[in-house]
């Protein structure tokens, strides 16, 4: 992991919410989410924000921006980069493991993620070894989904995840998110889809959405 930054609610932690940005961005970018989520307040939370690493971006004329992965096709869902992925979901799990060596249980850690950072979210959140509080997958699509039609990760079966989509979205569209979701679905995972009408970004009823998401799985 190149660098992050965090937020404490509380002198003393008990859950950790890790945020993975999109294509191009950087962890402070999603730092605004802090102040807007209302969460119990009685919730002691850690938030925590990573950079993705710097590579040249194929789709964008191989510019060297933070990604998790690299974008080949035209499609996000074409040529996806296998290694990439692989590459960034060991990064994301060692922070996980890291919390962990902090002092926050496994169950108290919850992987959230918009658009690039959605899809590591998922592919990260579902197959780690150890089962998480939650999965909030914004904007996004499960990537490598063969992976998952050969083998089935029990572990976070019933790892709540929250699906939340513009119907506008024209940069990941909202039938790869809902494919996804009907997936996971059939796969018997704990998948809920949200819609709103909006293009690839957040919005304040879908805040709302995801304050509710977490409150009702913070222990």
């Amino acid at each position: 992991m190149t660098k992050f930054f965090e937020h404490e609610t509380s002198s003393i932690v008990d859950t950790s919410i890790i945020w993975l940005h999109g294509l191009g961005a950087s962890g402070r970018d999603l730092g605004g989410i802090v102040n807007s989520l209302k969460l119990k307040e009685e919730a002691k939370v850690r938030y925590i924000f990573p950079d993705a690493p710097k590579i040249p971006v194929t789709i964008n004329s191989n510019q060297i921006m933070r990604a998790w992965y690299d974008i080949t096709g035209m499609e996000l869902t074409d040529r996806q980069d296998i290694s990439g992925i692989y590459k960034s979901e060991k990064l994301i799990s060692e922070l996980i493991h890291s919390e962990f060596e902090r002092g926050i249980s496994y169950s108290n850690i919850f992987l959230a993620g918009f658009s690039q950072g959605c899809a590591m979210a998922l592919f990260t959140g579902i197959k780690f070894p150890e089962r998480l509080a939650g999965i909030i997958a914004l904007s996004g699509y499960l990537p490598l989904v063969d992976v998952f039609k050969r083998e089935t990760f029990k572990t976070n079966l019933k790892t709540p995840i929250f699906f939340g989509h513009g119907d506008l979205d024209e940069v990941v569209k909202p039938e790869w998110g809902k494919s996804s979701c009907s997936f996971l679905k059939q796969l018997g995972y704990l998948s809920y889809w949200n819609n709103y009408e909006i293009d690839h970004s957040i919005c304040s009823e879908e805040i709302n959405d995801i304050s509710s998401f977490i409150n009702r799985y913070l222990t």
